[in-house]
């Protein structure tokens, strides 16, 4: 969204003489270079994180007192965290404050359904509603893949390489993308977990399937870890993952049975229609590797929608 749209436009001051210099310029001397950052590990990237989280909130500053006169970049195909599709990116909106989940729907026409919609995510779960009984397993067909790391300022979002999909619903589904968020959107028995990764697929017919994957604190897990040596340091900011390091089963738990429902994307314009499936048994990470992603993105969790009577299957 272009920040100056519909501002009024300044009248033009007479032109004034110039002025004949009196002094020499004065050189200045260059500004002094960043303190370099710890050599090692998760603390390196974590200094460098939080030093783009400062130059973002700065230029947000700017943005919201209207002193920025660049326009934002279009957005790219895969820059919403759940499709290509989408129009994550292009309005101001966050999860606090005047532009958060309350408010949705006021910042712009198309995320209405943020607000009027009866199939929106994430929900509660609890056990004692659901629809119990044996259910098809996910066929997940996933391999070691190329992918690009994306920081687009609500999360971060891994853009994977075609030649992922999984089965389900006698139907075919290819992995466009995954992402974070911090906690957990879902609750399950009244719980929420440190944090959730969200892989999002499309068929052929453009039907939506996200398999959510709970993410608990435990042993760290090396496709995190894989993700997190290679995080953006700044809003914008995309890094291209080295050919065949990002083994994608390791996001994935031995037991993947799951809860099944009908949902909506969790950020605007919240369309409805999607598949959701939530993994029933969590995935670990360290207490080091949450704690990484909180630096950068404190709470980035969409408050729980209503169930509104909606069936949820539970597979056993």
């Amino acid at each position: 969204m272009d920040t100056n749209a519909g501002k009024p436009v300044a009248e033009k001051a007479a032109p004034q003489p110039t002025a004949k210099p009196t002094a020499k310029t004065v050189v200045k001397p260059p500004m002094p270079s960043a303190p370099k950052a710890p050599d090692e590990g998760l603390d390196k990237v974590a200094v460098k994180l939080v030093e783009a989280m400062a130059r973002a909130a700065a230029k947000q500053e700017k943005r919201e007192a209207g002193t920025s006169t660049k326009k934002p970049a279009a957005p790219t195909a895969r820059s919403s965290t759940h499709s290509k599709t989408d129009d994550h990116g292009t309005a101001h909106w966050s999860y606090e404050g005047d532009t958060g989940p309350a408010n949705w729907a006021k910042l712009k026409p198309e995320f209405n359904v943020c607000a009027i919609g009866q199939r929106q995510s994430p929900i509660a779960i609890d056990d004692s509603a659901t629809l119990q009984g044996p259910a098809e397993p996910i066929g997940f067909n996933y391999r070691p893949s190329e992918g690009t790391v994306v920081n687009n300022g609500h999360t971060i979002q891994v853009d994977v390489a075609p030649g992922n999909s999984i089965a389900v619903r006698s139907g075919n589904f290819d992995l466009l993308q995954f992402h974070f968020h911090h906690p957990s959107e879902e609750q399950v028995n009244g719980q929420r977990f440190p944090m959730v990764a969200h892989l999002v697929h499309k068929s052929a017919e453009g039907q939506l399937a996200v398999v959510a994957v709970l993410l608990t604190t435990g042993e760290a897990n090396t496709a995190i870890d894989t993700v997190w040596k290679y995080l953006p340091v700044d809003t914008g900011d995309r890094v291209k993952l080295p050919p065949g390091v990002l083994n994608l089963p390791d996001l994935l738990p031995k037991d993947q049975r799951y809860y099944q429902f009908m949902g909506s994307l969790t950020t605007p314009p919240c369309t409805e229609g999607v598949l959701w499936m939530v993994l029933k048994t969590p995935v670990t990470l360290s207490p080091a590797q949450i704690r990484l992603f909180g630096q950068l993105f404190p709470n980035n969790a969409r408050p729980v929608q209503e169930v509104n009577g909606r069936p949820v299957r539970e597979a056993l």
